[in-house]
């Protein structure tokens, strides 16, 4: 684990204390160096099951970094009076990460998302970053590891991105993620958003820290989900004032 960067507790959860170009380059200077990292991307909801799962709490801690994926995590840290620099997402870390390996002629390995997805996925990344190397992909329908993970040791890709959706794909790298001197993320719906099956929010709902509403709207099933920020919110302010039970 990489001990560079300063770490900003959130609930029990420990943040790297890092910009979107810092992670980038640094996570540059792995895969060149082919060092082993583990990438999480973290927002108020994975806090809060962080706090009842304690053996998921313990794969956080294991991260080589953890990022402030969501606004929510930013202004509980400064809640906190312990500041974290800014957002840095899942998606467009994604993105710097394969536009890199474009330019650098790496390896991806995908996995995750519907079959329908993952195929769209591996269609745009074929056509969008032609000098990429794609070491292999799966859908994250499958009931056997063993297939998927005997296929990225063969393959030993610069890069392992995991769509599962949390906790699944954290999980899932923490127990294989000695296989291969990778960079390992987790990476949510990304997928879905590079198929084009999901809409990201334009720019003007990311400024102004509302691309949470904008996906509601879109996908209004994830109603019961949202609740976790206000739930989130009130933990930080009994955390601020010494109120809150372990």
């Amino acid at each position: 684990m990489s001990d560079k960067y300063e770490k900003v507790a959130v609930l029990g959860v420990n943040f790297t204390k890092i910009t979107n170009r810092e992670l980038l380059e640094q996570l540059k200077t792995d895969s060149l160096n082919h060092s082993n990292r583990f990438v999480i991307t973290a927002n108020p909801e994975i806090v809060l099951y962080a706090r009842d799962n304690p053996e998921y709490l313990a794969i956080i801690k294991s991260a080589d970094y953890t990022t402030a994926d969501g606004i929510g995590i930013i202004k509980g840290a400064n809640i906190l009076k312990t500041p974290l620099p800014e957002r840095v997402t899942g998606f467009d870390t994604l993105c710097s990460l394969l536009e890199f390996a474009d330019k650098e002629q790496k390896s991806v390995y995908f996995l995750g998302a519907k079959p329908e997805t993952i195929k769209k996925t591996i269609a745009k990344v074929r056509h969008e970053y032609p000098a990429l190397k794609i070491a292999g992909y799966h859908d994250g329908y499958f009931k056997d590891a063993q297939e998927v993970t005997a296929e990225i040791k063969v393959s030993n890709p610069d890069f392992v991105f995991v769509a599962l959706g949390f906790p699944k794909q954290e999980f899932f790298i923490a127990k294989y993620r000695q296989l291969t001197a990778s960079i390992w993320m987790g990476v949510g719906g990304s997928f879905d958003v590079l198929a084009g099956t999901v809409k990201r929010a334009p720019l003007f709902w990311q400024k102004h820290h509302i691309e949470w509403l904008y996906r509601l709207f879109q996908e209004p099933s994830r109603f019961w989900r949202m609740l976790a920020l206000p739930k989130y919110l009130i933990m930080v302010f009994l955390e601020k004032f010494g109120l809150l039970k372990d």
